[in-house]
């Protein structure tokens, strides 16, 4: 390990043509990644590899199109607009096979730019609210640098790295990103209330961020003996946990512990999460492991969606043919919960959009991505209810989506269906 004075040092060892891993969701270093971008002229095709990630990616600029592009494994805002006018690229993947694609040696990684927390007495240091897939690039690039933040949080599990296997380090003492609580409006609420009716006492849960997720989470408050095991959680759980709903107690895997890959929140949330012994995070090849994932009991995956089809297909990753996020860990979930004795895989969405056009449609949009199949759904969620699909036929999948679509438009599409379903 080597030490340096300044993040601009650090990132000379940056060369022309390699393969860079950013570190996940609310921790890239942006300190390494500005000192990075710096070095923008002296650069030439730096393959920048990456799911989400908070904050600018100044990377994604088209002024450095000679320079870097990304490879994103999730499409987030800050990369959206490049990977749409094709200056940078998108790898359809499931979130618990990406590890394997740097440990494999299928994508070789020359450099990973993560943020740790200062090491302890034993001189080890975390990867703090983001391990999913930044352990595996962490133990499988050639060069490891690292900013040592005395701002990251120190969180349990198997994120925790000895600091002599970090090749360059540099000192920073900023915030990491932090995502305000949405506010839940109506049409979320009553989402919130028709999924947690489906949500059994013992359960074991996983959810996204956002609105809808919040809006379980609240809807939550008189159940029993709930358990984490999830890709990824936020603050909507604090109060759970805090009031002795989520205790973990009935899970198979890591009873009483909240697992997970990544966390992203508030302050709040990190301060939660810093040396709390009940949270483990661990690789997205484990927390998103079908095999594992299924072994805990009631398991009820709540995921969301652009669309969906009335046969059932859901789109979750583009608007047509433009890309909007990633397959992430969706069908690692819902097929883990469907295999789980008493799991229930739900996707819940507003009826509509913004825009008040129908998310329940005849077909998927052109350009259309199917992240989840028809077979692998068993419940949809709107506002206006629960559509039970699992062992429907398409005629009867049709009729129960319709009768939660918005009531604008259940004429139009069950008129729309007749041409290839027949009298529904």
């Amino acid at each position: 390990m080597k030490n340096y004075a300044s993040a601009l040092e650090a990132a000379k060892l940056i060369k022309s043509g390699d393969r860079v891993f950013i570190h996940s969701i609310a921790c890239p270093p942006t300190d390494l990644i500005n000192a990075m971008v710096a070095r923008a002229n002296e650069l030439r095709k730096v393959e920048i590899v990456q799911i989400h990630t908070e904050g600018p990616a100044p990377y994604t600029d088209e002024k450095y199109k000679d320079s870097f592009r990304v490879n994103a494994m999730f499409v987030g805002s800050n990369c959206r607009k490049a990977v749409n006018e094709f200056r940078a690229d998108y790898i359809p993947i499931f979130l618990s096979e990406v590890p394997h694609l740097f440990e494999s040696g299928a994508m070789p990684l020359d450099v990973a730019l993560v943020q740790v927390s200062p090491p302890d007495k034993h001189g080890m240091c975390s990867l703090g609210p983001a391990v999913a897939i930044t352990l595996a690039a962490v133990r499988s690039a050639k060069l490891v640098i690292a900013e040592i933040n005395q701002q990251l949080p120190r969180v349990h599990g198997d994120g925790i790295i000895p600091i002599n296997s970090i090749g360059a380090v540099v000192e920073a003492n900023h915030p990491i990103f932090e995502i305000p609580i949405p506010k839940i409006n109506d049409v979320e609420s009553r989402i919130g209330n028709h999924v947690a009716s489906l949500v059994e006492n013992g359960a074991t849960l996983q959810m996204g961020i956002g609105s809808i997720p919040n809006a379980v989470l609240a809807a939550l408050g008189n159940h029993k003996r709930l358990g984490i095991h999830t890709e990824m959680f936020s603050d909507g759980i604090i109060d759970l946990v805090q009031r002795g709903i989520i205790t973990g107690e009935e899970k198979v895997k890591h009873p009483n512990k909240i697992v997970s890959g990544f966390a992203m929140g508030t302050r709040k949330l990190y301060d939660f999460i810093d040396d709390n012994p009940i949270i483990h995070m661990i690789s997205s090849s484990y927390t998103n492991c079908t095999a594992i994932i299924r072994q805990n009991p009631k398991v009820t995956a709540i995921n969301s969606a652009i669309e969906v089809d009335i046969t059932g297909q859901v789109c979750a990753d583009s608007i047509g043919p433009r890309m909007y996020s990633g397959v992430g860990g969706q069908m690692d979930f819902m097929r883990g919960a469907s295999l789980s004795p008493g799991g229930k895989p739900i996707i819940a969405l507003p009826s509509t959009t913004s825009k008040g056009e129908s998310r329940i449609v005849p077909f998927l949009k052109l350009g259309a991505g199917v992240v989840t199949t028809r077979a692998h759904v068993h419940y949809i969620v709107t506002e206006y209810g629960v559509a039970h699909l699992y062992a429907k036929n398409l005629r009867e999948r049709a009729r129960a989506l319709i009768n939660i679509a918005h009531p604008n438009h259940q004429e139009a599409i069950e008129k729309a269906s007749y041409e290839f379903l027949g009298p529904l």
